[in-house]
């Protein structure tokens, strides 16, 4: 099978490393891709906003199948324009893509089909939103409606941080993406990450895990795209993952296909383990990241029919295997991340691969032959362990390998699924 991998990032490069593994795989291409994605497949200078030459290249090359790794090419929908191209593509339409795209279009959804999730207003001005935080108190969350980057929620513990926060959003902080701002209850509970495929009928549960949004140490300082995942979460027991499916997930992909938006991908939903059990903070309609990579450290199975069989409509006909083990990654990033930071900074060295423990790259290039960071988070250092604090010790040994001046990383990554190892 011939497959073009749509992405650059360190999810992208977890994709690519997993897919590459196929006994089916033929051949994979990667636009634009990174360095570290080359390692697995042929990168294409293509401009992924220009879908004509995505159709183009993918016709040229006799791709048999499209992956779509981030969510802006859904939302601008691609998925749509390949597929009308008679490609096979792994990601939502771009109405399904809605359910990240428009975090107003997601509530709405949950109040149409009684759906757990914090009750909220949607915004298209400041003074009224301001004047319903006023009435509802603080804390409260703040949301910019459209994809921001993971960067668009302030999570607000007094009144006058929900103001400053929504004037942030209509004062363009976020771009077209705070021009309508969605300000809901705040959920109190422990986060986790709950990943899921589906072909539009048939649902199949993959994994769990718990991302660190917070840039310092301790979950302290402004919200990031994620500083560090692990999986699987403890707090997501199989008891859990049956009552998220039966009272998200399953409810989801009907009232989908029952308003005309037929969902296929994979359903990245952010939930609160609250008293009531897990509520929705919000839908992703790809997979997360960072993490993706810590997903597919764990897979056993392989991902190029799995993800071939949600495209096709034939996800009832595959089963899923993973490891026991546990992952877990440690984002690097630039220092000043998540506000401005210097860029093209350069990567002396990163590490080679081991059995239990890989760097994925992220915002990385190659510039005159030297590696340098482009981004804001930068490299994945992911590892594999008997348990949550094995894989904390492995990845953060093998991050001290990393030679980079100009990178900085949390040291607490895993810490809530830590103590609850040494506790026992």
């Amino acid at each position: 099978m011939k497959v073009l991998l749509i992405g650059s990032g360190g999810r992208e490069h977890a994709l690519a490393w997993k897919i590459a593994q196929s006994p089916r795989l033929e051949h994979l291409y990667a636009a634009p891709g990174n360095p570290g994605i080359a390692e697995h497949a042929t990168l294409v200078s293509l401009d992924i906003e220009d879908h004509a030459a995505v159709i183009s290249f993918s016709k040229d090359k006799n791709i048999d199948f499209v992956v779509i790794g981030p969510e802006a090419p859904l939302v601008a929908g691609l998925a749509d324009d390949l597929c009308a191209a008679g490609i096979a593509t792994f990601g939502p339409s771009k109405a399904a893509a809605q359910l990240e795209g428009s975090k107003g279009f997601t509530k709405d959804l949950c109040a149409r089909y009684d759906i757990p999730t914090g009750a909220y207003q949607r915004f298209k001005s400041a003074e009224p939103a301001k004047a319903y935080v006023r009435e509802q108190g603080a804390p409260i969350v703040i949301k910019a409606d459209g994809l921001a980057a993971g960067k668009g929620v302030t999570v607000a513990m007094s009144e006058a941080d929900a103001l400053a926060a929504i004037d942030d959003c209509f004062d363009g902080a976020f771009g077209a993406a705070g021009a309508e701002v969605v300000v809901e209850a705040f959920l109190d509970g422990e986060e986790a990450s709950f990943f899921c495929l589906s072909d539009g009928k048939t649902a199949l549960a993959l994994a769990t895990a718990q991302d660190h949004k917070r840039v310092g140490d301790g979950d302290t300082g402004p919200n990031t795209g994620g500083m560090g995942a692990y999986s699987p979460a403890p707090v997501m027991t199989p008891a859990m993952v049956e009552r998220t499916m039966k009272d998200i997930i399953e409810p989801t992909i009907k009232g989908m296909a029952r308003d005309g938006n037929p969902f296929s991908g994979v359903f990245f939903a952010g939930l609160m383990m609250t008293q009531k059990g897990p509520e929705l903070i919000e839908y992703n309609v790809r997979f997360g990241d960072p993490e993706c990579q810590v997903l597919m450290m764990r897979l056993k199975s392989d991902l190029l029919p799995i993800l071939y069989a949600t495209a096709t409509g034939t996800l009832d006909q595959v089963t899923v295997e993973w490891s026991d083990d546990a992952a877990l990654t440690v984002v690097l990033a630039s220092k000043g991340y998540p506000a401005s930071y210097d860029k093209n900074t350069p990567i002396a060295h990163v590490p080679d691969a081991r059995e239990d423990a890989k760097v994925f790259h992220a915002g990385t290039t190659l510039k005159d032959g030297q590696l340098v960071a482009t981004g804001g988070r930068v490299l994945n250092v992911t590892a594999l362990g008997k348990n949550v604090t094995e894989a904390q010790a492995r990845a953060y040994a093998l991050a001290k390998d990393v030679t980079w001046d100009n990178g900085f990383s949390r040291s607490d990554i895993g810490w809530q699924a830590v103590a609850r190892e040494n506790a026992t």
